[in-house]
């Protein structure tokens, strides 16, 4: 089949190459072209759509089973809104549904002519979504959205992209370091204000008051509409190209654009986009705002500086005399372990109050559980703990990452024991719901002496070692940044497989970036050989860090290296002494990667002592006292 990409090419592509990679929209294709009963598509495209039409039945049932949102009960219908509202004595369910039917009318255009008549239409349907809103004081919502699942694919991109977590705390120390201010916004009924790029017409159903019964055509991308993420997307894009924002190579969804100090100091703005919600940075990014604004009604007309982005709570705090971002989970956390409460309420299992001193308990091994495995339903209810957990750690609490991790791998087939400790985790974040990141934007207070990779020393032998460039690379514009990197293996961690576990944490200046824990994917004979996989693992993400602050315009000087701290002499000496040699051959790629990378200027490499590393929280499960110790110069 001839395939056409999202940047404009195509190709050929063998049809079983696409089987394995777009099964459900290759099926979808085939029924659209009336070609799904020919030999080569009819004995698999049924069995794909019938594998569709469960999983989208699972996830109904999941929604109809959910009741209750943060204590609040939450309607499935207009009726039910009506009774919700005549228990409560209020009117506040119905009039968010009036609210979002006023703002969603704009997506209607009537039509007065017979349906049959409009060629290459398709009918659709649509129903109300409700929700609370965390951050806006528990605010009820009503989202009116089409039944887009009941629809094929459209010729279009049907999915739209988000800033990346990372990129967010990047230009949050960047915003500090540089003295620039940071505004918010939210784009009110954010798709409705794009144009729809599929054809549609629907038959309006009581949320439309008078309305009812009328045809409309609909003329905006809708929400629930398969293409409508990606229509609001392209349409914010052309908005920002022409206010003269780039969108970064490194992160799409993060613009700059070259601007100047009243002093003459010159430095980037930037615009993140997370679908709707906005972040401006610049001296003036109100000013960007308020331009944005010309063509995006923004809710409540309010540009302001942000309170929460993304579920965390930010706050600008002094440190060391410099004002800097906080980046702080709490709320979320406290709701969280609210809604936990709720959900084991009339269950057995409850959350733990005693003896919670660490994420998990102390003498558990998740590997050598042998309890009863779980039901469908409890399966179901260990992988939202999940779920609710790592979103968590995405936002702050780096400080539960390596238990959650670790439980993380039982999600195919978990038992009793791994949700009693997944419930002990919230018990945990219960007892201890306060932490804060700094996103300082301080330089390291250590000795770059002590770091022994010299690149010279390995020209000779690595004599193309050069590290690559970001091919539109704009140029450096601001104050400049170092990069920092701990990173450590607890060998042989897994009872069971014996493997490794990989921990490491990047820093920009003194903010924290990026942490990881994870399980390696191969059982090392040797710490040497663990902790020599862990350092390559580090080394990617230290590449993929440099290249995202060279795409946003970040001066880091060429051939200054991210320095690295490792609690391994044999790996420091492999990566910083050119004569010494490898015996083990099966690590021979992250050996000869990370020296290539030595030769290259993009590390250098240091020991540190055992007792000093920031990296043995994402491998060892210390007692709080420890980790407090370890996350002191950074975190608090």
């Amino acid at each position: 089949l001839l395939i056409q990409w999202k940047d404009g090419s195509s190709d050929w592509v063998a049809l079983k190459d696409l089987k394995d990679s777009y099964p459900v929209e290759l099926a979808q294709y085939a029924v659209d072209q009336g070609i799904h009963e020919e030999p080569a598509f009819i004995w698999w495209v049924p069995y794909v759509l019938r594998k569709q039409k469960r999983i989208i039945q699972k996830v109904k049932s999941k929604y109809w089973a959910r009741t209750h949102k943060y204590g609040i009960r939450i309607p499935k219908n207009i009726r039910e809104a009506i009774e919700i509202d005549k228990e409560n004595g209020n009117t506040l369910w119905m009039d968010a549904i009036r609210l979002e039917m006023n703002n969603v009318r704009v997506a209607f255009e009537e039509y007065d002519g017979d349906p049959n008549d409009l060629v290459g239409y398709i009918q659709i349907t649509g129903h109300l979504v409700f929700d609370v809103k965390l951050g806006e004081n528990f605010r009820r919502k009503a989202r009116y959205c089409a039944d887009g699942h009941k629809t094929g694919a459209p010729a279009s991109v049907t999915y739209s992209t988000v800033v990346s977590r990372d990129s967010v705390r990047i230009l949050l120390t960047i915003a500090a370091l540089n003295g620039l201010k940071v505004m918010g916004a939210d784009v009110q009924n954010a798709f409705l204000t794009a144009p729809n790029k599929e054809k549609c017409w629907m038959v309006a159903g009581s949320e439309f008051g008078p309305d009812e019964g009328k045809t409309f055509l609909v003329v905006k991308a809708l929400y629930g509409l398969k293409s409508a993420s990606f229509s609001f997307r392209s349409f914010m894009a052309e908005k920002l190209s022409a206010l003269g924002f780039q969108s970064s190579l490194a992160d799409p969804d993060v613009w700059l654009r070259a601007a100047t100090k009243d002093d003459g100091e010159q430095y980037y703005e930037y615009v993140l986009m997370y679908v709707d919600d906005i972040l401006a940075i610049s001296c003036h990014p109100e000013t960007i705002l308020q331009d944005v604004q010309t063509t995006f009604k923004l809710k409540n007309d309010k540009i302001e500086t942000p309170e929460y982005y993304l579920g965390a709570k930010l706050q600008e705090k002094p440190i060391n005399g410099i004002t800097c971002w906080t980046i702080s989970s709490q709320d979320y956390v406290k709701a969280a372990v609210k809604n936990v409460e709720e959900a084991t309420r009339k269950s057995a299992r409850k959350i733990p109050t005693k003896h919670v001193e660490t994420p998990m308990a102390a003498a558990y091994i998740p590997e050598l559980d042998v309890t009863e495995e779980l039901n469908d339903k409890d399966v179901t209810f260990y992988q939202e703990l999940i779920g609710v957990l790592r979103w968590a750690t995405e936002i702050g609490r780096v400080d539960i990452l390596l238990e959650v991790s670790l439980l993380s791998q039982y999600q195919a087939n978990p038992r009793e024991g791994h949700l009693e400790q997944l419930l002990h985790i919230f018990g945990f974040l219960r007892k201890y719901p306060k932490l804060t990141l700094y996103l300082s934007p301080e330089l390291p207070n250590m000795d770059y002496g002590d770091f022994r990779t010299r690149k010279e020393d390995f020209a000779e032998i690595y004599r193309d070692a050069e590290e690559p460039m970001p091919h539109r690379m704009p140029l450096p514009r601001g104050r400049s940044v170092t990069s920092t990197a701990y990173v450590d293996a607890s060998h042989a961690a897994n009872r069971s497989t014996r493997r490794s576990h990989t921990g490491f944490v990047l820093f920009v200046n003194r903010a924290p970036i990026v942490w990881y824990s994870k399980r390696q994917q191969t059982v090392e004979t040797s710490t040497f050989s663990a902790e020599f996989i862990a350092l390559k693992a580090c080394l990617e993400a230290i590449e993929h860090l440099r290249f995202k602050l060279r795409c946003f315009g970040i001066p880091m000087p060429r051939g200054e290296p991210t320095y690295v701290l490792c609690d391994n002499e044999s790996v420091v000496k492999n990566t910083t002494n050119v004569e010494s040699t490898l015996n083990k051959k099966h690590s021979s790629v992250a050996y000869h990667h990370c020296r290539w990378s030595a030769a290259a200027g993009v590390i250098s490499v240091t020991h540190i002592g055992t007792d000093d590393n920031i990296a043995d929280c994402f491998t060892k499960r210390l007692p709080v006292a420890k980790r407090k110790f370890l996350f002191g110069e950074w975190t608090y």
